[in-house]
């Protein structure tokens, strides 16, 4: 079946270091992923940006990539852009309640505990962290993923903490060696469940649609899209892929164009 929907992850994938499309982690200049953007517009291809990002940081580059949706702060939100205004569809998992996912943890404590119990390994990932946020909670640092989860499971049951890749950069406020971005978040809401709503509202067969990415959160897309793509800085933070998901061989937006090049 051919592919009618690529779903691409934006910092570490489609964007290069400092968020630039233009750049490789070399500091070469580069226009791959540009032309790759312009040949799966020109093959008919939809293009979906999924990401832990904002939905106002999304909104704006979803409009200059021409993107048909995108699926802001990790698959909370929804948004299809075929039709004006927008239309946000919330995906708020497991979450119940009249305030937001958000408002919720802030009140909770779980921030609290995470950045006392891993200080110096954990931190709230400023500047962005303070934009407004619906339903999830971003910081940088690096811990065990599955130990931190183990915490928070004790206390705050219908939280996860999820890993979304590898930032290309150090803080000084850190004593780490190497730093990821993660999302605190309602169970139930990640990027694959996302994908899987935006599939159904676009009413697309799931073996139609292809992801992109580099973290572990892109990668359990192939749970429900028919190929997986992980660009190849991804690949010592994800570990073994399931059997429809590859490696590029190159990095970043190279990485990206390989994936647009293998579908079109």
């Amino acid at each position: 079946m051919s592919v009618e929907v690529l779903y691409s992850d934006v910092d570490g994938t489609l964007l290069g270091p400092g968020g630039s499309l233009f750049t490789t982690p070399r500091g070469d200049l580069t226009l791959r992923a540009a032309e790759a953007i312009v040949s799966l517009h020109r093959a008919g291809v939809n293009l979906v940006l999924v990401s832990g990002r904002t939905q106002a940081q999304l909104s704006e580059l979803a409009r200059v990539v021409s993107a048909s949706a995108y699926i802001s702060e990790m698959g909370a939100l929804v948004v299809d852009r075929s039709v004006f205004p927008e239309i946000v569809h919330r995906n708020y998992g497991e979450f119940e309640g009249d305030d937001t996912p958000a408002e919720r943890m802030t009140r909770s404590g779980a921030v609290r505990m995470l950045l006392e119990r891993y200080a110096g390994r954990l931190e709230p990932h400023t500047p962005w962290s303070s934009q407004y946020r619906e339903a999830t909670m971003l910081f940088r640092g690096h811990v065990d993923r599955d130990e931190a989860q183990s915490d928070l499971d004790r206390a705050y049951g219908w939280l996860e903490l999820s890993d979304n890749g590898l930032i290309s950069r150090g803080f000084e406020t850190l004593e780490v060696n190497e730093v990821h971005a993660y999302h605190l978040t309602p169970k139930g809401i990640d990027k694959a469940s996302g994908v899987r709503r935006h599939l159904e509202i676009a009413r697309i067969n799931p073996d139609a649609a292809a992801a992109v990415g580099d973290s572990r959160s892109d990668a359990k897309l192939a749970e429900v899209v028919g190929v997986v793509f992980i660009t190849a800085n991804g690949r010592a933070g994800v570990g073994n892929l399931p059997l429809n998901a590859r490696f590029t061989e190159a990095s970043h937006g190279e990485g990206f164009a390989e994936a647009v090049e293998a579908i079109v």
